[in-house]
């Protein structure tokens, strides 16, 4: 048994804010060259935590140790001191800025700037080459790839000597095999004595990665497990505190008649820049078309020409009649008139209004409906009833139809927004990122209400940059990359390797 002193504990650490209590009574040992996951669901209190220990925040009450000596972390320069390295799920790096500018930005060695470049040139390509983290020190970080930047963001936390790096959900905006380089790297940061500490909602990754996980439920730690002697469905149910289907349970598609077809669909942005490049596909009815694609190849503005938010050129049909793409009749409103639904990918800026109750939400865009109307007046009345009985059948909670939008967790946002478009019993379902930032109850509910959909004959045209959720749920897969789509494949013919390469731009 190691006699090692772990190389961070926390002691009772507790933080609220204002009546909500984020972390409470927390204590956790993260022993040296490991990689410890902690998971949870949405709110649980994982980034609280990190947030505490790199000096964000501070904690309530509770103790910090490093390397056994109880250490204050009032701000991120005392983290930094104490070596602690934090990587976050959205990158803080100047895009205009080179690699190596990026790197001692904050770190230079007195006012002038010429020797600490020097400097940092030659330990930069020392890093590089001790843990395989190559990258051109003089790319401008706007005009290299997500993969890259993200060493970027590693270098620079081993630059500042970080022994302890923190990851917040570090694979999100990866390919599968930038994901799989990424933990190629840590491994070898691990061998040489690295500490990590990753926060993913990814059961796969936390069985293949790490060495310990703990298991936090709202605001406390429920266990700490080694990860050979744990299982994802044991950890899913240490989460939620029940069983979870961690699997899509469907059954083979019956497909029908082809309800969406899109040909030579392109769309050029105000800068003259062309997102979409002659995208052609159709979605038939009883099938999930899935769209798999890093963020930002196009996807986005798929869904928003087909949903009325964009214009484009090109013939889109829907049930063999053309729908207009430019003009007065190319809005939303018309393509929910013709049976379109449509989940847009960001629920809080497209599919909600915040500050508006959930039965006003449920309303949006629906308030013409008839049996809204009382007269020439709305039934409010009606429509509060409505939204009662779809937050019922939908499990949202609190189940109140009178809170604002901006009070319920994001699973149950998206629930909201789900329930108002796929109980308009649309012929085509446009739904964008379905369960991006929910918990993974929320994500086993929200499946099982697509293909439901799906199997009630519907056509659903599914974007998501998890791939893991393409292949569960939808039965083909068109791969989307710069703006074209580099292949489609039905899902029992192909595999996260085929498709990731697609996804990189490599034709197979």
């Amino acid at each position: 048994m190691s006699t090692a002193e772990p190389a961070i504990e926390l002691k009772g650490i507790s933080k609220a804010f204002g009546p909500v209590q984020a972390n409470k009574d927390i204590s956790i040992r993260v022993m040296p060259g490991t990689i410890h996951g902690i998971i949870g669901e949405n709110g649980a209190g994982k980034s609280t935590l990190m947030s505490i220990l790199y000096g964000f925040y501070k904690a309530d009450k509770g103790e910090i140790f490093i390397s056994g000596k109880k250490t204050e972390i009032p701000d991120s320069q005392a983290a930094i001191s104490a070596g602690i390295g934090m990587v976050f799920q959205h990158f803080k790096l100047v895009e205009n800025f080179t690699v190596l500018e990026n790197i001692i930005l904050g770190a230079e060695d007195g006012w002038l700037l010429k020797p600490s470049l020097a400097k940092a040139r030659k330990s930069l390509i020392d890093l590089a080459a001790e843990y395989e983290l190559n990258v051109d020190p003089d790319a401008l970080i706007e005009e290299i790839g997500v993969g890259m930047q993200q060493r970027v963001e590693i270098l620079k936390a081993l630059y500042r000597q970080a022994d302890i790096l923190i990851l917040d959900e570090p694979t999100g905006v990866l390919t599968p095999s930038e994901a799989d380089q990424l933990f190629r790297i840590l491994g070898r940061l691990r061998e040489e004595g690295k500490t990590i500490i990753l926060i993913t909602h990814k059961l796969r990754e936390i069985m293949e990665t790490t060495d310990t996980v703990s298991v936090m439920r709202r605001g406390e730690m429920t266990a700490t497990v080694k990860t050979a002697d744990t299982s994802p469905e044991e950890l899913a149910e240490l989460m939620v505190g029940r069983k979870v289907l961690l699997r899509v349970d469907k059954k083979p598609p019956q497909v029908g008649e082809v309800v969406l077809n899109v040909e030579n669909l392109r769309v050029v942005d105000e800068q003259g820049v062309e997102r979409l490049k002659s995208i052609s596909l159709n979605v038939r009815a009883g099938e999930i078309l899935g769209i798999a694609g890093v963020a930002g190849n196009g996807q986005s503005e798929l869904l928003e020409v087909l949903g009325g938010y964009a214009d484009g050129t090109g013939t889109v049909t829907l049930n063999g009649e053309t729908i207009d793409l430019t003009g007065k009749h190319s809005d939303g409103k018309s393509r929910r008139a013709r049976g379109i639904a449509h989940v847009p990918e960001d629920r809080q800026r497209e599919g909600l209004i915040m500050d508006y109750t959930a039965w006003e939400n449920t309303a949006f865009g629906y308030h013409h409906d008839p049996a809204y109307q009382s007269g020439i007046l709305i039934n409010n009345a009606a429509i509060r009833k409505d939204t009662e009985e779809k937050m019922e059948r939908f499990d949202v909670r609190p189940p109140n139809p009178r809170l604002t939008a901006k009070n319920f967790s994001g699973g149950n946002q998206q629930k909201i927004v789900l329930a108002r478009e796929i109980e308009r019993n649309p012929d085509l379902l446009l739904i964008g990122q379905p369960t991006r930032g929910v918990d993974i109850g929320a994500i086993e509910f929200i499946h099982k209400q697509i293909v439901a959909l799906r199997d009630q004959g519907k056509a659903i045209l599914l974007v998501s940059v998890e791939l893991e959720e393409i292949l569960s749920l939808a039965d083909r897969v068109a791969v989307m990359f710069d703006g074209n789509i580099m292949g489609e494949r039905a899902v029992g013919d192909t595999d996260e390797k085929e498709l990731g390469l697609l996804m990189a731009g490599v034709e197979t």
